[in-house]
């Protein structure tokens, strides 16, 4: 039953379920960057709910329980949940329920969070996890006892062997790892996706601008910044404001700018091939590549100079990708 739709349709609460929802096919867990290995978890349980003529349902959390339980310990995420249902959606999946997690939720026991939650109020079908899938109170709940209340309910279960990078599985962490060190193009081929990158575009201190390099600086973006330094991109979007920057080429600079002493960490994008006014708009895009690291110049003219060569490269790496 999956559709045609490039989202899966985004649900953030079991009052907004829709009856064509209930009998699904279902996966559980945070698909935090949509990667490798869920693509092929995903593959399984889209496979299955055809069979069975049932829709496909990921079932997540917002926020992830560890912001509750330890906060401190949570780690920036790599996707936000409008993106993370565009990037289901693109592998077949019908629904996204994005669960309001809270503390009654995380009190519930693995059999309790079974019973009320996945045959209560969702009536699932089916269900497709990892092997290493953990549920319930202090993730109580493990595959032998989903393996025994699924055959008790009559659900079927297929439990999905872990893609492999080398020796390790590919997993949401390994990627934060790599993007947290600036290594984007690995992240990227672990991802089934190029990592993207969104903020709103708000007022810097023209000195792009002034050098004849304008940049559109970001705030409030919602998802892990990578390490330091120049990166090739490409826009995706810019909400309804000039829709015609979509697909160029992008520079961008994430860090602080200490040739002007500047200590702040910042993203500015400098789009190719582009004049126009993004103030105030929403800016999308993907990093395709690593180009250098942040430096200090020791003037204005060494800058332009190395700036020219981030351009070449930009469209060198986007050219490519």
């Amino acid at each position: 039953m999956a559709s045609n739709r490039t989202s899966a349709k985004l649900i953030r609460s079991l009052s907004e379920l829709p009856e064509s929802a209930r009998g699904a096919v279902v996966s559980i867990g945070n698909f935090d960057g949509v990667h490798r290995g869920h693509r092929v978890l995903l593959r399984r349980m889209t496979t299955m709910a055809q069979q069975m003529n049932r829709p496909s349902l990921v079932f997540t959390f917002d926020p992830p329980p560890l912001r509750l339980l330890r906060p401190e310990l949570c780690p920036p995420s790599l996707t936000w949940m409008d993106r993370r249902a565009e990037l289901l959606g693109e592998l077949g999946v019908d629904y996204l329920l994005a669960y309001p997690t809270s503390r009654d939720l995380l009190a519930l026991t693995a059999t309790e969070f079974f019973d009320e939650l996945l045959v209560e109020h969702l009536g699932v079908s089916g269900i497709v996890e990892g092997p290493n899938f953990r549920f319930g109170k202090q993730r109580g709940g493990d595959v032998a006892l989903l393996e025994s209340l699924c055959s008790t309910h009559g659900m079927a279960l297929s439990i999905v062997e872990p893609e492999m990078e080398g020796a390790e599985w590919v997993s949401s962490s390994m990627i934060r790892d790599w993007v947290s060190q600036g290594s984007i193009e690995k992240a990227n081929r672990a991802l089934v996706s190029p990592y993207r990158v969104m903020g709103n575009v708000a007022h810097g201190a023209a000195r792009g601008r002034t050098l004849g390099f304008p940049t559109a600086n970001l705030t409030d973006v919602p998802i892990l910044l990578p390490a330091h330094g120049v990166y090739a991109g490409r826009i995706v979007g810019t909400g309804s404001r000039d829709p015609i920057a979509s697909g160029l080429p992008a520079a961008v600079n994430i860090g602080p700018n200490p040739t002007f002493g500047e200590n702040a960490t910042k993203v500015e994008v400098h789009i190719l091939d582009f004049s126009g006014d993004l103030y105030g708009a929403d800016l999308e895009l993907e990093l395709l590549g690593r180009i250098r690291e942040v430096q200090k110049f020791a003037s204005k003219d060494a800058l332009l100079e190395q700036l020219q060569k981030d351009l070449i490269a930009t469209r060198r790496v986007c050219s490519s990708s």
